[in-house]
């Protein structure tokens, strides 16, 4: 399903969006007094009024916008009026302009978002005639990417293993013809990749490293990390049920790379691109690693394994030895690493780490502009002994549980030396209520903020 925009041939209803306090201006001007107040529209936000015409057909709508000390800056709320309105064609003519008509246009194409592999669902019957000023290319590309991962994460497990997973990379790669490395099974071994091999090895469908270029290796290298752990059953130290319930979501961050690489390789950006993804499912079986283990890395780093369900930063920790290898630019991690980020933050603003303050200015902006929410969580120094035992050089879980998010990252920053610079990202990759322009369901978080970073830095 790709997102669409109605043709500009179409005939359109025309959309006024008005904020509460020009309401009575606006009023005056369409002569509509009576009408409003018999419907009691009060342009609260996301409220909306049919005007009817003479023969019953729609003449145009009202959309309230509320007002701006209230109204929650960066949500797409023109995503749930376009499935409250019944359907037709429609064109928003007033009330918007500038990034906020940019942020509508987006968020309605959003909206039509249905995931229907397994059941056939109606789609959207409202259909927006983009405005003159709006870049629909760059929305359309936005929206395909944001609809690439949600798909991922909403695949369940039977159909989104190690296997679908490298199919689906492989596809987005041969579109943009980008080349494709991938090392299978105990060829990890070989290839100096122990602790993706330990991590998948249980399951029956074999672990591996899934490697995309992309670009002259000229430009300036971004390198995309992202992890795909496919199911978590914990392995050993094995989640209880409620736990586990949404565990086809843990390779939420291998999706979101996945739907950023579209954007950055449809919009035929200036840079080397790079798409890492241990594609892995943490399963139970005879030869499954076990706590107490200690496992060697990529790095020679060696790790006690204290809880065989803090896998992801094992693989992550093998993958970002490799990125970190070829000294890119920018090296960007994804992954549903953490518990603790959620708890801190909740699942809509997941958090990023990072020791490049320019970077993290840069990142702050995008999230605002791109209205994509992040926010900054420490590389807490201090912290580091916690994830230094007595027997290795790292602990992959230290015991207490307090700054579980910021441990987690600590841990994967001691894989990345070289880089000129490191952002990590801890995701959720879910929506859990349905809010505007986000089903619920899988969600893609970060990936354009990140793609304005990158257009920021190297275009």
């Amino acid at each position: 399903m790709l997102p669409k925009f109605a043709l500009k041939s179409e005939i359109s209803i025309p959309i006024h969006v008005v904020e509460s306090d020009k309401l009575d201006l606006l009023v005056e001007k369409l002569d509509i007094n009576a009408w409003v107040k018999a419907n009691a529209f009060v342009a609260d936000l996301g409220q909306i009024l049919i005007l009817p015409n003479s023969n019953g057909t729609i003449s145009s709508v009202l959309v309230g916008w509320g007002k701006k000390s209230v109204r929650l800056r960066g949500r797409h709320h023109m995503g749930s009026v376009a499935l409250k309105l019944p359907k037709g064609t429609y064109e928003i003519v007033s009330g918007l302009s500038g990034l906020d008509l940019e942020h509508a246009h987006l968020a309605w194409v959003l909206a039509a978002y249905t995931f229907d592999r397994y059941k056939k669902k109606p789609g959207s019957l409202a259909i927006l005639k983009a405005s003159e000023s709006i870049d629909t290319k760059r929305i359309l590309i936005e929206a395909e990417g944001d609809f690439l991962t949600r798909d991922l994460i909403n695949t369940p497990s039977n159909d989104m293993g190690p296997d679908a997973l490298e199919d689906a990379f492989c596809k987005i790669a041969k579109k943009h013809k980008a080349k494709v490395t991938v090392i299978k099974g105990d060829d990890l071994l070989k290839n100096n990749f122990p602790m993706i091999h330990a991590v998948g090895r249980a399951s029956d469908q074999a672990p591996r490293l899934l490697d995309m270029r992309w670009g002259k290796k000229s430009d300036p290298k971004v390198t995309l990390v992202g992890k795909g752990v496919c199911f978590d059953t914990g392995g050993l130290n094995i989640k209880p049920t409620a736990s586990m319930g949404l565990m086809k979501k843990d390779m939420g961050g291998s999706a979101t790379v996945l739907g950023l690489a579209h954007m950055i390789m449809s919009l035929q950006l200036n840079v080397h691109l790079r798409v890492i993804v241990p594609a892995v499912e943490n399963s139970i079986s005879a030869n499954a690693y076990r706590p107490q283990d200690i496992l060697l890395s990529r790095k020679g780093l060696s790790v006690e394994i204290n809880h065989t369900d803090a896998e992801g930063r094992l693989v992550l920790a093998d993958a970002l030895a490799l990125a970190d290898e070829d000294k890119p630019d920018l090296l960007v991690c994804n992954a549903t690493l953490t518990g603790a980020a959620r708890v801190a933050l909740g699942p809509d603003v997941p958090p990023f780490f990072t020791d490049d303050d320019e970077l993290a200015n840069e990142i702050e902006k995008a999230s605002i502009f791109s209205a994509d929410p992040l926010w900054r969580m420490p590389f807490w120094d201090p912290y580091e002994e916690l994830i230094q035992p007595d027997v290795a050089d790292l602990d992959n879980a230290p015991k207490g549980g307090f700054g579980g998010a910021i441990t987690a990252a600590l841990f994967l920053r001691r894989f990345v030396v070289q880089a000129k610079s490191f952002v990590h990202l801890d995701l959720y990759g879910w929506c859990p209520v349905a809010k505007p322009a986000r089903t619920h369901g899988g969600a893609c978080q970060s990936a354009r903020a990140m793609l304005s970073v990158i257009e920021a830095r190297y275009e």
